[in-house]
C-alpha cells in the first residue's frame, strides 16, 4: 500500500512514523508512506500557502494552486484520494 500525505508541517509527522507499529508496517515493505510539504508547490518567491479569504473576514484559507500542483504529481488513474475537510458532521 502506498499513502502519500500532504502537510505544511512534515517533520511533525516523524516521531509518529518512527516509533509506532507504523513503522512496524513500514519495515516490513506493508506499506510506503510518503510525506510531501506542499509549500514547494507554490508559483511566489515567498512561498505562500495561504491567502486572505474571498470576500473579507477575518483569518487565512489555503490557497488550492499549490495543493492542486502536488497532487498533480502524485496521482494516477487508479488512485484513491482522500481530502479533509472542516465541512461535515461530526463524528
Amino acid at each position: 500500500m502506498k499513502i502519500d500525505i500532504l502537510s505544511l508541517f512534515p517533520e511533525m509527522f516523524e516521531g509518529f512514523f518512527n516509533t509506532s507499529i507504523i513503522k512496524r508496517a513500514i519495515d516490513k515493505e506493508v506499506v510506503d508512506i510518503k510525506i510531501h510539504n506542499f509549500r514547494e508547490f507554490t508559483q511566489d518567491k515567498h512561498k505562500h500557502v495561504d491567502d486572505y479569504p474571498y470576500g473579507g473576514g477575518q483569518g487565512m484559507v489555503l490557497m488550492c494552486q499549490p495543493i492542486i500542483d502536488c497532487l498533480k504529481t502524485l496521482t494516477t488513474d487508479d488512485s484513491l484520494l482522500i481530502l479533509m475537510s472542516p465541512q461535515g458532521i461530526t463524528l
